[in-house]
């Protein structure tokens, strides 16, 4: 029998005074619990109790030992809601890889409110254009845009999003208005952190490697070169709309503009997602919700 069984039992039968009414308060028998007082007096060679037909009563030994015994059961106690508290609640440090004018545009502001709500956690925010591998380099979370590639990582969709190609008008009326992907070849595509870029064709996805003589790993300076005419350029919706709405660039080749991009939060899979985690991806699902999130968001 295990020796805190035996103790636990003892201290339910000094608490109520009752053998019967220990073993219901414990889910045992009553047998089960005058063997388990038993086997402790036996082990400690006293006796702590004196039992009779209508009550039990604690002998002196008895009343010294359920008194230390108590101190340290409610100590017990106190420790394991302490720690499922603790483990209920995020602490730690919490690793997020985010893309660089995606994170600090919209993941930085969110994840500041989110910290403001989390005494017990700290946070490493990167920002990088390299897709992280979250387990080997140890990252809790990362931001994804666009369309997923198979992985063994959970994803959950944060937020819709779409890519555009655009021009200005003077670089359209200057070189042509592409109706078709193979026109593409004719352009001078500007290029950011992918080379290729994608499309629908017949509701199967195609990818098109971009030329030209311009490449740079910011979306920021993608569209300034897009804005002054040097070509065409490939922009997510929260770079580029404001541009278009403006008339300042104009979109082309929407007929073939892939519908299933998003932005994501995607994690290492685990049998149990830790508090930090899960509250963090429940922040942002609902910081998204937002339906003014872009300008709530942006410095």
């Amino acid at each position: 029998m295990h020796h805190w069984e035996s103790i636990e039992a003892f201290i339910e039968v000094a608490r109520l005074g009752s053998l019967s009414a220990a073993a219901t308060k414990l889910r045992v028998s009553s047998s089960h619990i005058s063997r388990l007082l038993s086997h402790l007096e036996q082990r400690l060679n006293t006796q702590l109790l004196v039992r009779t037909t209508r009550r039990v009563t604690l002998t002196e030994s008895g009343q010294w030992f359920f008194e230390q015994s108590q101190t340290l059961a409610d100590g017990f106690s106190e420790a394991e809601q302490q720690i499922t508290s603790f483990s209920n609640e995020p602490h730690g440090l919490l690793r997020v890889s985010c893309g660089s004018t995606f994170g600090e545009r919209y993941i930085g502001p969110m994840l500041t409110g989110f910290m403001q709500q989390q005494p017990r956690l700290s946070l490493d925010l990167n920002l990088t254009n390299r897709s992280v591998d979250l387990v080997n380099e140890g990252y809790d979370l990362a931001i994804r845009l666009g369309a997923l590639k198979d992985s063994n990582l959970v994803a959950r969709r944060l937020s819709g999003r779409r890519e555009y190609v655009v021009a200005t008008a003077d670089y359209l009326a200057s070189r042509g208005t592409p109706q078709s992907l193979a026109e593409l070849a004719q352009h001078n595509c500007l290029r950011g952190s992918t080379t290729n870029w994608s499309f629908c064709v017949d509701g199967q996805r195609k990818e098109i490697r971009a030329k030209g003589n311009w490449h740079a790993n910011s979306g920021v300076l993608l569209l300034q070169a897009a804005l002054q005419g040097l070509g065409l350029a490939c922009l997510p919706d929260y770079i580029v709309e404001p541009h278009l709405n403006s008339g300042a660039l104009v979109s082309v080749l929407d007929a073939f503009q892939c519908q299933d991009t998003a932005v994501w939060a995607v994690y290492p899979r685990s049998r149990h997602l830790s508090p930090k985690v899960r509250h963090c991806i429940d922040y942002l699902v609902e910081s998204f919700e937002n339906p003014d999130w872009r300008k709530s968001c942006q410095l």
